[in-house]
């Protein structure tokens, strides 16, 4: 069976903590490989490597450095199958959204690489008599990275290209339920002329976390996963006087109005609320159904949900693949019972889907609630799985207040018709990410991705150049040279001029 080790001074390390983890291919419910999990000694030792490596990375000019990251995007493009291929088997996407979330991590890349213009500074001139000033941003150190299962190359990749390519050195924490990809693009990155040391892969669970925040010699750390674990985080960073942006859970809504392009909208909520069976932060699943439109809008999603295409992701037929563990799948069908002891009217229910070849895969097929009410557990808690829920509000002002009301913030959309609906929503809505008639309101990797209340703990947002703020520090450099010789020698006594 294949033994998936750790990447460490540009090696591959098996480390000799003797603990390790089964990784499944969920499609099939087989256990594909074995991935070591270090010891709080071997975090260690990833954690003095990439502290040796600082310094000559940080003295590296930034333009070679882009030139290692161009090389990088290259090698990406031509070994694309593979890692599509290595995320389909190990997360369960489907092939074309697996593709998809490499290319919006390459798209950080490609950002990255102008990083020689975006580390520029300001420089002012004369801010008093024979006095400049200016500005630079310098690297922080060692930085670390702990990033979640459902999106094995994309959220690796909307922080270490931006760490690297600030001058930092860093250390990446994947899930352990996938950790190859981190480990291919790790290699790539060295085949592209990457120092030994300057990114460190290390596979395992809380105790590698805990020795990173601990760590004097680590500077910041970044997270995407649950609120709970954000929370732990981003409180355990801040005592431990570490800068730290920690990207929680979510609770989406989408805003259906009465004008809206009811095809456009139900369309846009399969893909937004089924696509990766619902394992994602930017999942749409609430739909917020405003004046008279749910029972068309119930209609419409009943006959395009019983009929998802569901199986393995290798099928690039199929819309929906399977969850990713045999425990995330069961968690999920809890909240399917509980939401109909809540009340919830359950229009659709895929959770005891068979399918034939694959009895033993974690699959599910698209559920769909109606008449689900703001009190009920399916409605404030992520259920991370392919759930959707319609809630029934009255007009477009009750529409804002319950999303408000919501502790959670990430994303949001609205589908209208009508700009001034639009224009309001965008200016009061309580959401860090907004789309009008965009049903997952992502953005580019040269804007910046973060959500606000309990979606996100920390000052920055991800990549753009929140992400540049984020791996670097402010520095403001105040000059004035005494006279020179270009003066002649003046015996007169000095006065102020």
């Amino acid at each position: 069976m294949q033994k998936i080790n750790h990447y460490i001074d540009g090696i591959n390390f098996e480390g000799n903590s003797g603990k390790t983890s089964d990784v499944y291919n969920p499609a099939t419910g087989e256990v594909s490989a074995k991935v070591c999990l270090a010891n709080s000694n071997e975090t260690k030792k990833a954690i003095d490597v990439a502290a040796k490596a600082f310094q000559g990375w940080a003295s590296t000019p930034p333009l070679q450095r882009a030139r290692i990251l161009f090389k990088f995007k290259e090698l990406i493009e031509k070994y694309a199958d593979d890692l599509t291929m290595i995320i389909v088997q190990e997360h369960g996407k489907v092939y074309e959204d697996a593709k998809g979330s490499l290319t919006r991590g390459l798209e950080v890349v490609e950002f990255a690489c102008g990083i020689p213009h975006l580390l520029k500074g300001e420089f002012t001139e004369n801010v008093g008599r024979d006095v400049d000033s200016w500005s630079v941003r310098q690297p922080l150190g060692v930085c670390a990275g702990i990033t979640p299962f459902n999106f094995p190359a994309m959220v690796p990749m909307w922080m270490f290209p931006i760490a690297i390519a600030c001058g930092n050195t860093f250390i990446l924490k994947p899930s352990e339920k996938v950790p190859s990809c981190s480990m291919m693009l790790a290699d790539l990155l060295t085949k592209a002329g990457l120092p030994k040391g300057v990114l460190n892969v290390v596979n395992g669970g809380k105790e590698v976390v805990d020795t990173l925040i601990e760590s004097k010699s680590v500077n910041a750390i970044s997270f995407v996963g649950s609120t709970p674990v954000a929370k732990y985080i981003y409180e355990n960073s801040a005592k431990h006087e570490k800068r730290v942006q920690a990207l929680g859970g979510a609770k989406n809504h989408c805003v259906v109005m009465p004008d809206a392009d009811l095809n456009q909208a139900i369309n846009g909520l399969m893909g937004a609320a089924y696509g990766s069976a619902g394992e994602r932060c930017m999942a749409q699943s609430v739909a917020v159904a405003v004046g008279g439109v749910a029972d068309k809008l119930v209609e419409g999603l009943k006959k395009k949900v019983e009929e998802l295409k569901i199986g393995p992701g290798t099928d690039k037929n199929i819309e929906m693949g399977p969850l990713i563990t045999k425990e995330h799948l069961k968690k999920v069908k809890d909240y399917v019972e509980v939401g109909k002891k809540e009340g919830a009217k359950l229009i659709v229910d895929g959770s005891e889907i068979k399918l034939q070849g694959y009895e033993k895969g974690f699959f599910m097929g698209g559920c769909l609630f109606d008449h689900v009410k703001t009190n009920m557990k399916i409605y404030n808690e992520e259920i991370f799985g392919p759930v959707l829920s319609i809630v029934r509000v009255k007009d477009f002002e009750e529409a804002i207040k319950i999303i408000n009301n919501h502790e959670y913030g990430n994303g949001v959309s609205i589908f209208t018709r009508d700009g001034d609906a639009a224009r309001s929503f965008s200016s009061r809505i309580k959401v860090g990410m907004v789309g009008i008639n965009i049903p997952i309101p992502v953005p580019m990797a040269f804007h910046s991705f973060g959500g606000w209340k309990r979606s996100l703990f920390g000052d920055h947002h991800m990549h753009g150049m929140e992400g540049i703020r984020f791996y670097t520090k402010l520095k403001t450099i105040t000059s004035r040279w005494p006279t020179g010789i270009k003066d002649n020698n003046n015996f007169t006594m000095p006065t102020m001029k």
